[in-house]
């Protein structure tokens, strides 16, 4: 994979089509399943297949498959009832900004130093969800009624507040770290604001929409995008019955076990971040 313009890679092994694929389903299944957009599990496994590929054709590709894998997680949950339509377009309007403000601050700060210090922040967390897998939601976060799915979960004004806050920090990260901001906002949603956790790695779904849709807008408008058409339709027909599967899969697993599945994610980018 070097651009948009030089696809031949995949005449030179067929295999990458089936490989390709195989690897879009179960980056999609896997992330789905804890809420996340798939970026950080994708992008190493791109640099490994293709290295030497150009920063911006990986964030472009990772970009446009986050987007593809958030729509089709969210059609799933939304089939399931189980996303958070309120509180979803309220977080969204708050990170959107935060990522455009922290691509903006790609500029000012050192990239390196902020990398290792949140890849540390990233490994503390993971071990707090493996310590603490269990979470107690108060009473009024329950789940979403069946017959009402965009009432939202009830709460106060003053947690509304500090999630609205929370989530423009968030995006500020994603701006500058390059991901869409899922694994970020689960940890937040359930630990911070205590969303029972199947609603929460849903509404992040729903979130990712628009995160991944800031930051493809915005490689357009500097002209730095240049993902590769190729690489994106391969990994998009895994991707799509993926998050199906991830969706049906979320739904029947305990939610000790998605935590424990975040916090694997977590520490494969607080690792990546140090390095």
């Amino acid at each position: 994979m070097h651009s948009v313009t030089e696809p031949a890679f995949l005449a030179e092994s067929p295999l990458l089509y089936v490989l390709l694929t195989a690897i879009g389903a179960s980056v999609s299944i896997y992330s789905t399943m804890v809420g996340l957009g798939g970026g950080v599990i994708l992008l190493p496994l791109l640099l490994l297949l293709f290295p030497g590929t150009p920063p911006e054709v990986l964030t472009s590709t990772s970009l446009t498959v986050i987007l593809v894998n958030a729509l089709s997680g969210t059609a799933a949950y939304t089939r399931q009832r189980r996303i958070d339509y309120r509180s979803g377009a309220l977080f969204a309007l708050a990170t959107v900004p935060g990522i455009v403000i922290g691509v903006w601050l790609l500029k000012f700060l050192e990239i390196r130093t902020f990398s290792v210090i949140f890849g540390v922040l990233l490994l503390a967390i993971s071990a707090l969800l493996i310590t603490r897998p269990q979470i107690k939601a108060p009473s009024s976060s329950v789940l979403l009624p069946a017959d009402a799915p965009s009432n939202g979960i009830p709460w106060s004004v003053r947690r509304r507040v500090i999630g609205t806050g929370l989530n423009f920090i968030a995006g500020i990260i994603a701006g500058l770290l390059g991901i869409g901001g899922g694994i970020i906002h689960v940890p937040m949603m359930t630990y911070v604001l205590r969303f029972p956790v199947h609603i929460a790695t849903a509404t992040s779904q729903f979130i990712l929409i628009f995160t991944a849709s800031t930051g493809i807008i915005t490689h357009l408008v500097l002209k730095t995008w240049s993902g590769d058409w190729a690489v994106i339709a391969c990994l998009a027909l895994g991707i799509i019955p993926g998050a199906q599967i991830g969706a049906i899969l979320s739904r029947r697993v305990r939610n000790t076990l998605i935590i424990r599945l975040l916090a694997l994610a977590l520490i494969i980018l607080g690792i990546r971040m140090i390095q």
